[in-house]
């Protein structure tokens, strides 16, 4: 599940060492993981492709010159992003993102179509001449929901394999949850008893609920391994628009999006409990989408997008209620004229917030942090970590090591 509209513009660095190699998920709630998926005949085949994108065996404790890739194709995005270890996270040096809209009529054909494909591919191009350009240590590429459940998926990847000369490894859809909480953990509040990340993306959007009341794990990057339940929705804002129409949304149009998210929901095991535990102790959303980031570049009235303000923002319950009024009662002209909406994103913006109010709604929390990073951050720690490149770091050092100015904090431009 990528994001499906998060601004182009790259994150600096993000915190140290998350994702345990491989942390155990308890698959409560879970709607078709695991590494088979069905095909649209019903048929399950295996989905998780091996090839050359873990290439490299990394370098222990090596911060300097190792570089790490990371690439996400989404039903509506494709990202790669390009960063080198620092002391205690990584810095970005390079980065590119499109809007692809690979799941375009997808929920209505079941299949990927040629012009949808033909975008893609472009974009794949241009991907791999900036990994070609780069002494990339290890690589990892993924995709996600249009590339699980399209029928002629396994063609699109031999056409991709072919004519781009890259292999794509769909992930099943714990997996997606598993780095889309990687990629945000260091944003989760400390002495919280959870938390509830969720990602919107273009074809499906995923939930997890951390919960801390038997201990926090002392690292953030292994956040992962408190996930009580989890869920894929098979909603997006992709298929959210060609179901309801997200040009011309009115209040009440809204309102019919919301109900249809909400059924999905129910669906969530453990949900009741989630709701007690919100009532009784202290616990916050974390939103890593373009639906959130557009909210909240919208609240803060920006002239044009900024990453440094936006990304680890706090909003209130009652901030993002007053967002979603102005922006259910802007007419398709004034968001695409919007400079943190855009053109690309003008009909896809209010699908993403009825499935961020349907979420509100079910589980009340007085504020969300606002995450502008997401899925290619967690592969990126992730490799990392297996690489240990954090390793001398954690050691005690009898020389005082000197800040790192070029690390941006996580919190910058955030604001309550």
């Amino acid at each position: 599940m990528v994001d499906e509209n998060r601004p182009a513009s790259e994150a600096n660095s993000v915190a140290k060492e998350p994702a345990a190699r491989n942390p155990r998920l308890n698959n409560e709630g879970a709607q078709g993981g695991g590494k088979a998926q069905k095909n649209a005949n019903g048929k399950r085949r295996a989905r998780h492709h091996k090839s050359n994108q873990q290439r490299g065996h990394g370098s222990r404790g090596n911060r300097g010159g190792a570089l790490y890739g990371a690439l996400d194709l989404g039903t509506n995005n494709c990202r790669l992003l390009v960063a080198r270890p620092t002391s205690s996270g990584f810095k970005v040096v390079d980065g590119f993102s499109r809007i692809v809209r690979l799941g375009e009529g997808l929920t209505q054909t079941g299949r990927l179509s040629d012009d949808a494909m033909d975008r893609t591919v472009d974009a794949l191009r241009a991907c791999k001449n900036k990994i070609d350009n780069q002494n990339i240590t290890r690589l990892r590429l993924i995709a996600t929901e249009a590339c699980r459940s399209a029928e002629n998926a396994d063609s699109f990847l031999e056409r991709i394999k072919s004519e781009v000369g890259i292999e794509l490894e769909i992930v099943d859809r714990q997996t997606e949850a598993q780095l889309a909480v990687t990629g945000c953990a260091d944003l989760v509040e400390p002495g919280v008893a959870g938390a509830i990340v969720f990602d919107i993306g273009g074809g499906s959007s995923e939930l997890a609920w951390l919960d801390f009341r038997g201990g926090r794990p002392k690292s953030q990057g292994k956040m992962a391994s408190s996930i009580r339940s989890w869920q894929s929705l098979p909603v997006g804002v992709v298929s959210i628009a060609e179901k309801f129409d997200g040009i011309n949304v009115t209040p009440e149009s809204f309102e019919e999006m919301v109900a249809y998210v909400a059924t999905h929901l129910k669906k969530f095991k453990g949900r009741e409990k989630l709701r007690k535990t919100i009532e009784e102790h202290p616990m916050h959303l974390v939103g890593t989408s373009g639906t959130v980031t557009t909210l909240a570049g919208l609240h803060l009235g920006l002239e044009r997008y900024d990453r440094s303000k936006v990304d680890g923002l706090w909003m209130r319950s009652e901030q993002v209620a007053d967002t979603m009024r102005v922006l259910v009662n802007m007419d398709y002209e004034k968001r695409q004229a919007n400079a943190c909406i855009g053109k690309e994103r003008a009909d896809l913006v209010l699908p993403g917030c009825a499935i961020f109010e349907a979420i509100r709604r079910e589980w009340p929390c007085d504020r969300v942090r606002v995450a502008d990073r997401g899925l290619r951050e967690g592969i990126l720690i992730s490799l990392m970590s297996q690489d240990q490149v954090w390793s001398r770091s954690s050691k005690p050092s009898r020389r005082r090591r000197k800040p790192d100015n070029n690390r941006q904090k996580t919190n910058q431009g955030a604001s309550s």
